[in-house]
Protein backbone atom coordinates (compact mmCIF):
# COMPACT_ATOMS: atom_id res chain seq x y z
CA UNK A 1 0.00 0.00 0.00
CA UNK A 2 2.86 2.66 0.62
CA UNK A 3 3.15 2.81 -3.42
CA UNK A 4 -0.16 3.87 -3.60
CA UNK A 5 -0.04 6.51 -0.52
CA UNK A 6 3.50 7.85 -2.07
CA UNK A 7 1.43 8.53 -5.40
CA UNK A 8 -1.28 10.53 -3.97
CA UNK A 9 0.67 12.64 -1.94
CA UNK A 10 2.97 13.57 -5.29
CA UNK A 11 -0.21 13.88 -7.29
CA UNK A 12 -1.60 16.30 -4.70
CA UNK A 13 1.60 18.58 -4.86
CA UNK A 14 1.09 18.59 -8.58
CA UNK A 15 -2.64 19.71 -9.20
CA UNK A 16 -3.28 23.19 -8.86
CA UNK A 17 -5.69 24.76 -5.81
CA UNK A 18 -9.06 25.24 -6.77
CA UNK A 19 -11.08 28.81 -8.02
CA UNK A 20 -12.73 28.36 -4.81
CA UNK A 21 -10.99 28.57 -1.32
CA UNK A 22 -11.61 28.54 2.61
CA UNK A 23 -10.35 30.58 5.15
CA UNK A 24 -11.83 30.55 8.41
CA UNK A 25 -14.85 28.53 7.80
CA UNK A 26 -15.78 30.81 4.40
CA UNK A 27 -16.06 29.55 1.06
CA UNK A 28 -16.24 31.95 -1.36
CA UNK A 29 -15.58 32.43 -5.12
CA UNK A 30 -11.93 33.44 -5.44
CA UNK A 31 -9.75 34.51 -8.38
CA UNK A 32 -10.61 36.83 -11.51
CA UNK A 33 -14.25 37.04 -12.78
CA UNK A 34 -14.78 38.61 -16.02
CA UNK A 35 -18.17 40.02 -16.75
CA UNK A 36 -19.00 42.79 -19.23
CA UNK A 37 -21.27 45.50 -18.75
CA UNK A 38 -25.15 45.16 -17.95
CA UNK A 39 -24.79 41.88 -17.01
CA UNK A 40 -26.29 40.07 -13.55
CA UNK A 41 -23.06 38.57 -11.45
CA UNK A 42 -23.32 36.35 -9.04
CA UNK A 43 -20.94 36.21 -6.33
CA UNK A 44 -21.21 33.00 -3.98
CA UNK A 45 -20.38 32.76 -0.50
CA UNK A 46 -20.83 29.69 2.29
CA UNK A 47 -20.33 29.42 6.29
CA UNK A 48 -21.51 26.84 8.51
CA UNK A 49 -19.32 27.98 11.18
CA UNK A 50 -22.33 27.73 14.15
CA UNK A 51 -19.65 30.42 16.25
CA UNK A 52 -20.73 33.35 13.60
CA UNK A 53 -23.14 35.65 14.09
CA UNK A 54 -23.15 38.27 11.56
CA UNK A 55 -22.37 37.89 7.77
CA UNK A 56 -21.20 40.83 5.24
CA UNK A 57 -20.10 41.94 2.30
CA UNK A 58 -17.14 44.66 1.15
CA UNK A 59 -15.80 46.51 -1.68
CA UNK A 60 -12.57 47.44 -2.34
CA UNK A 61 -11.99 49.69 -5.59
CA UNK A 62 -7.92 49.23 -6.74
CA UNK A 63 -5.95 51.37 -4.51
CA UNK A 64 -9.18 51.81 -2.36
CA UNK A 65 -10.45 51.54 1.14
CA UNK A 66 -12.63 48.40 1.86
CA UNK A 67 -16.20 49.29 1.87
CA UNK A 68 -19.47 47.70 3.07
CA UNK A 69 -22.31 46.70 0.93
CA UNK A 70 -24.54 44.72 3.53
CA UNK A 71 -24.60 43.13 6.76
CA UNK A 72 -26.76 40.40 8.17
CA UNK A 73 -27.28 37.73 11.37
CA UNK A 74 -26.48 34.64 10.35
CA UNK A 75 -29.75 33.11 11.16
CA UNK A 76 -32.00 36.03 9.69
CA UNK A 77 -32.50 35.58 5.51
CA UNK A 78 -32.96 39.52 5.50
CA UNK A 79 -29.27 41.86 5.04
CA UNK A 80 -29.33 45.59 5.57
CA UNK A 81 -27.77 47.09 2.10
CA UNK A 82 -26.39 50.22 2.88
CA UNK A 83 -27.81 53.12 0.58
CA UNK A 84 -24.86 53.85 -1.91
CA UNK A 85 -25.40 49.71 -2.93
CA UNK A 86 -29.56 49.46 -2.58
CA UNK A 87 -30.29 50.04 -6.29
CA UNK A 88 -29.02 46.85 -7.57
CA UNK A 89 -27.65 44.98 -5.32
CA UNK A 90 -29.07 41.89 -3.15
CA UNK A 91 -28.17 39.53 -0.84
CA UNK A 92 -29.73 35.96 -1.16
CA UNK A 93 -29.67 34.55 2.09
CA UNK A 94 -30.11 31.03 3.83
CA UNK A 95 -29.29 30.87 7.34
CA UNK A 96 -29.40 27.20 7.64
CA UNK A 97 -27.08 26.66 4.87
CA UNK A 98 -24.96 29.37 5.84
CA UNK A 99 -25.74 31.08 2.10
CA UNK A 100 -24.69 34.67 1.99
CA UNK A 101 -24.66 35.03 -2.11
CA UNK A 102 -24.02 38.48 -3.62
CA UNK A 103 -25.78 39.26 -6.57
CA UNK A 104 -24.91 42.53 -8.78
CA UNK A 105 -27.80 43.53 -11.57
CA UNK A 106 -26.29 45.61 -14.30
CA UNK A 107 -22.90 46.03 -13.57
CA UNK A 108 -20.96 49.61 -14.76
CA UNK A 109 -17.06 49.42 -14.89
CA UNK A 110 -17.07 51.26 -11.52
CA UNK A 111 -17.89 48.02 -9.61
CA UNK A 112 -14.23 46.54 -10.94
CA UNK A 113 -13.36 45.55 -7.73
CA UNK A 114 -12.65 43.25 -5.24
CA UNK A 115 -15.32 41.09 -3.31
CA UNK A 116 -14.88 40.36 0.12
CA UNK A 117 -17.19 38.10 1.85
CA UNK A 118 -16.75 38.63 6.32
CA UNK A 119 -17.68 37.05 9.18
CA UNK A 120 -18.08 37.77 12.81
CA UNK A 121 -16.72 35.62 14.69
CA UNK A 122 -16.01 36.56 19.08
CA UNK A 123 -15.68 39.99 18.03
CA UNK A 124 -13.15 39.52 15.31
CA UNK A 125 -14.19 39.98 11.84
CA UNK A 126 -12.51 37.67 9.49
CA UNK A 127 -12.55 38.01 5.34
CA UNK A 128 -12.57 35.37 2.46
CA UNK A 129 -9.97 35.76 -0.02
CA UNK A 130 -11.62 37.75 -1.93
CA UNK A 131 -12.69 37.73 -5.67
CA UNK A 132 -11.85 40.50 -8.60
CA UNK A 133 -14.82 41.65 -10.62
CA UNK A 134 -13.65 43.00 -13.71
CA UNK A 135 -15.91 44.49 -15.97
CA UNK A 136 -15.20 45.38 -19.20
CA UNK A 137 -17.50 47.48 -21.86
CA UNK A 138 -17.85 46.09 -25.65
CA UNK A 139 -17.11 49.62 -26.73
CA UNK A 140 -13.59 50.60 -24.93
CA UNK A 141 -12.88 54.13 -25.44
CA UNK A 142 -9.23 53.27 -24.07
CA UNK A 143 -6.09 52.92 -26.59
CA UNK A 144 -3.86 50.11 -25.01
CA UNK A 145 -2.79 46.58 -25.34
CA UNK A 146 -1.03 44.48 -22.38
CA UNK A 147 0.74 41.57 -23.43
CA UNK A 148 2.80 38.77 -22.01
CA UNK A 149 5.02 36.22 -23.22
CA UNK A 150 4.24 32.77 -22.72
CA UNK A 151 6.29 30.89 -19.98
CA UNK A 152 7.47 27.39 -20.17
CA UNK A 153 7.06 24.76 -17.40
CA UNK A 154 9.32 25.10 -14.52
CA UNK A 155 11.16 22.59 -12.27
CA UNK A 156 10.63 22.49 -8.64
CA UNK A 157 12.96 25.61 -7.32
CA UNK A 158 13.61 27.17 -9.95
CA UNK A 159 12.77 31.37 -10.16
CA UNK A 160 11.40 32.98 -12.26
CA UNK A 161 10.74 36.97 -13.98
CA UNK A 162 7.37 37.14 -15.19
CA UNK A 163 7.16 40.14 -17.87
CA UNK A 164 4.54 42.44 -18.82
CA UNK A 165 4.52 44.81 -22.09
CA UNK A 166 2.07 47.75 -22.02
CA UNK A 167 1.62 49.89 -25.14
CA UNK A 168 -0.94 52.94 -23.94
CA UNK A 169 -1.95 56.68 -25.03
CA UNK A 170 -1.15 59.11 -22.46
CA UNK A 171 -4.54 59.56 -20.01
CA UNK A 172 -5.04 62.31 -17.56
CA UNK A 173 -5.90 59.88 -14.79
CA UNK A 174 -3.61 58.03 -13.16
CA UNK A 175 -2.59 55.10 -14.66
CA UNK A 176 -1.12 52.19 -12.85
CA UNK A 177 -0.24 48.72 -13.13
CA UNK A 178 -1.33 45.69 -10.96
CA UNK A 179 -0.45 41.58 -10.94
CA UNK A 180 -3.15 39.32 -10.74
CA UNK A 181 -3.19 35.77 -9.65
CA UNK A 182 -6.49 33.22 -10.56
CA UNK A 183 -6.29 29.72 -9.62
CA UNK A 184 -3.83 30.03 -6.36
CA UNK A 185 -5.24 29.39 -2.69
CA UNK A 186 -3.97 33.40 -2.31
CA UNK A 187 -5.90 36.66 -3.05
CA UNK A 188 -6.50 37.27 -6.45
CA UNK A 189 -4.82 40.62 -6.23
CA UNK A 190 -1.13 40.41 -5.44
CA UNK A 191 -0.07 44.53 -5.67
CA UNK A 192 0.06 47.30 -7.26
CA UNK A 193 3.54 48.04 -9.72
CA UNK A 194 4.51 51.83 -11.51
CA UNK A 195 6.28 50.13 -14.18
CA UNK A 196 8.83 51.85 -16.61
CA UNK A 197 7.55 53.87 -19.04
CA UNK A 198 9.00 55.20 -21.93
CA UNK A 199 8.00 57.87 -24.45
CA UNK A 200 7.29 57.08 -27.79
CA UNK A 201 6.92 60.54 -29.38
CA UNK A 202 10.38 60.63 -30.38
CA UNK A 203 9.21 57.71 -33.15
CA UNK A 204 6.80 60.00 -34.09
CA UNK A 205 3.64 58.01 -32.01
CA UNK A 206 1.81 59.28 -28.89
CA UNK A 207 1.63 56.42 -27.55
CA UNK A 208 4.19 55.21 -24.82
CA UNK A 209 6.02 51.38 -23.87
CA UNK A 210 5.66 50.47 -20.13
CA UNK A 211 6.73 47.40 -18.62
CA UNK A 212 6.79 45.78 -15.54
CA UNK A 213 8.44 42.64 -13.71
CA UNK A 214 7.55 40.10 -11.38
CA UNK A 215 10.02 37.83 -9.70
CA UNK A 216 9.14 34.70 -8.43
CA UNK A 217 11.87 32.77 -6.40
CA UNK A 218 11.84 28.96 -5.45
CA UNK A 219 8.84 28.14 -7.38
CA UNK A 220 6.38 25.35 -5.36
CA UNK A 221 2.95 24.05 -5.92
CA UNK A 222 1.66 26.99 -3.77
CA UNK A 223 2.63 29.14 -6.74
CA UNK A 224 1.12 27.74 -9.43
CA UNK A 225 -1.45 29.36 -11.78
CA UNK A 226 -2.61 32.23 -14.25
CA UNK A 227 -0.90 35.41 -13.44
CA UNK A 228 -2.58 38.55 -15.29
CA UNK A 229 -0.61 42.18 -16.11
CA UNK A 230 -3.56 44.40 -16.10
CA UNK A 231 -3.33 48.73 -16.81
CA UNK A 232 -5.74 50.52 -14.78
CA UNK A 233 -6.26 53.73 -17.32
CA UNK A 234 -8.48 56.37 -17.77
CA UNK A 235 -11.27 54.89 -15.63
CA UNK A 236 -11.36 51.32 -17.34
CA UNK A 237 -8.96 48.10 -17.04
CA UNK A 238 -7.07 46.10 -19.42
CA UNK A 239 -6.18 42.91 -18.88
CA UNK A 240 -3.40 40.78 -20.59
CA UNK A 241 -3.58 37.69 -22.29
CA UNK A 242 -2.26 36.04 -18.91
CA UNK A 243 0.72 33.92 -18.09
CA UNK A 244 0.60 30.44 -16.33
CA UNK A 245 3.00 29.21 -14.38
CA UNK A 246 3.51 25.54 -13.71
CA UNK A 247 5.37 23.42 -12.62
CA UNK A 248 6.86 19.98 -14.85
CA UNK A 249 6.60 16.48 -13.73
CA UNK A 250 9.86 14.77 -14.80
CA UNK A 251 10.01 11.90 -17.31
CA UNK A 252 11.49 9.56 -14.69
CA UNK A 253 8.98 10.59 -12.05
CA UNK A 254 6.61 9.71 -14.11
CA UNK A 255 7.30 6.17 -14.48
CA UNK A 256 8.08 5.73 -11.54
CA UNK A 257 4.78 7.08 -10.57
CA UNK A 258 2.99 4.44 -13.12
CA UNK A 259 5.60 1.75 -11.95
CA UNK A 260 4.03 1.93 -8.11
CA UNK A 261 0.42 2.26 -8.99
CA UNK A 262 0.76 -0.77 -11.12
CA UNK A 263 2.32 -2.71 -8.48
CA UNK A 264 -0.31 -1.27 -5.98
CA UNK A 265 -3.07 -2.32 -8.28
CA UNK A 266 -1.15 -5.95 -8.41
CA UNK A 267 -1.16 -6.33 -4.84
CA UNK A 268 -4.86 -5.32 -3.77
CA UNK A 269 -6.03 -7.75 -6.65
CA UNK A 270 -3.61 -10.82 -5.35
CA UNK A 271 -5.11 -9.87 -1.54
CA UNK A 272 -8.58 -9.81 -2.44
CA UNK A 273 -8.22 -13.66 -4.40
CA UNK A 274 -6.35 -14.67 -0.82
CA UNK A 275 -9.60 -13.17 1.09
CA UNK A 276 -12.45 -14.78 -1.18
CA UNK A 277 -10.24 -18.15 -1.08
CA UNK A 278 -10.28 -18.31 2.73
CA UNK A 279 -13.64 -16.56 3.08
CA UNK A 280 -14.75 -19.90 0.61
CA UNK A 281 -13.04 -22.26 3.43
CA UNK A 282 -14.67 -20.65 6.33
CA UNK A 283 -18.18 -20.94 5.05
CA UNK A 284 -17.76 -24.40 4.12
CA UNK A 285 -16.80 -25.12 7.64
CA UNK A 286 -19.39 -22.86 9.25
CA UNK A 287 -21.92 -24.53 6.69
CA UNK A 288 -21.27 -27.69 8.76
CA UNK A 289 -19.77 -29.18 5.10
CA UNK A 290 -16.70 -30.82 6.45
CA UNK A 291 -18.63 -32.14 10.06
CA UNK A 292 -20.55 -33.84 8.11
CA UNK A 293 -18.21 -36.10 5.46
CA UNK A 294 -16.28 -37.02 8.76
CA UNK A 295 -18.99 -38.68 10.75
CA UNK A 296 -20.83 -40.16 7.76
CA UNK A 297 -17.15 -41.80 7.48
CA UNK A 298 -16.81 -42.85 10.79
CA UNK A 299 -20.46 -44.19 10.69
CA UNK A 300 -19.46 -46.18 7.98
CA UNK A 301 -16.39 -47.46 8.80
CA UNK A 302 -18.44 -48.37 12.40
CA UNK A 303 -20.86 -50.10 10.25
CA UNK A 304 -18.32 -52.12 8.36
CA UNK A 305 -16.49 -53.43 11.64
CA UNK A 306 -20.09 -53.96 13.01
CA UNK A 307 -20.86 -56.72 10.13
CA UNK A 308 -17.44 -58.13 10.60
CA UNK A 309 -17.77 -59.23 13.96
CA UNK A 310 -19.86 -61.71 15.23
CA UNK A 311 -19.84 -63.86 18.85
CA UNK A 312 -20.43 -67.53 18.48
CA UNK A 313 -21.40 -69.38 21.91
CA UNK A 314 -18.68 -71.87 23.21
CA UNK A 315 -19.78 -75.45 23.52
CA UNK A 316 -17.50 -77.36 26.38
CA UNK A 317 -18.02 -81.04 26.41
CA UNK A 318 -15.92 -82.83 29.32
CA UNK A 319 -15.85 -86.16 29.18
CA UNK A 320 -14.60 -87.85 32.41
CA UNK A 321 -13.80 -91.39 32.76
CA UNK A 322 -13.05 -92.89 36.38
CA UNK A 323 -10.51 -95.13 35.19
CA UNK A 324 -8.76 -97.04 38.04
CA UNK A 325 -6.40 -94.37 38.72
CA UNK A 326 -8.52 -91.78 40.08
CA UNK A 327 -5.20 -89.29 40.37
CA UNK A 328 -4.93 -89.41 36.23
CA UNK A 329 -7.71 -86.62 34.70
CA UNK A 330 -8.45 -86.34 30.68
CA UNK A 331 -7.28 -83.25 29.09
CA UNK A 332 -10.34 -80.32 28.30
CA UNK A 333 -10.19 -79.69 24.68
CA UNK A 334 -12.02 -76.15 23.65
CA UNK A 335 -13.19 -75.23 19.99
CA UNK A 336 -14.12 -72.41 18.97
CA UNK A 337 -16.12 -71.45 15.37
CA UNK A 338 -16.22 -67.15 13.88
CA UNK A 339 -17.71 -67.08 10.55
CA UNK A 340 -17.86 -63.49 8.47
CA UNK A 341 -20.69 -62.56 7.23
CA UNK A 342 -21.13 -59.93 4.96
CA UNK A 343 -24.46 -58.67 3.97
Amino acid sequence: MMPLCTFLVLLSEICQAPAVNETSGIIQNTGVITATVGETVTLKCYCQNDAVTFLSWYQQSLGGKPLVISTRMKHNTKASIYPAYKERFQVLAEGEKGINHLIIRNVSLSESATYYCGVLEFNAIEFGHGAFLHVKSSLSNTQAVVHQPALEPLWPGDSVNLSCTAYTEPCAAEQSFYWFRHGAAQPAVMYRSAGQCKDLSSQGSHMKNCTLNLPIKSVGSSDTGMYYCALASCGEIVFGNGTRVEIAVPPLLVYCLCVALAVSIIMLLALALIMHKLNQKSCSVCNGNVSHLTTSAASDAMGQDADILHYAALSLNRARERRHQEDNMESDCVYAGVKSRRE
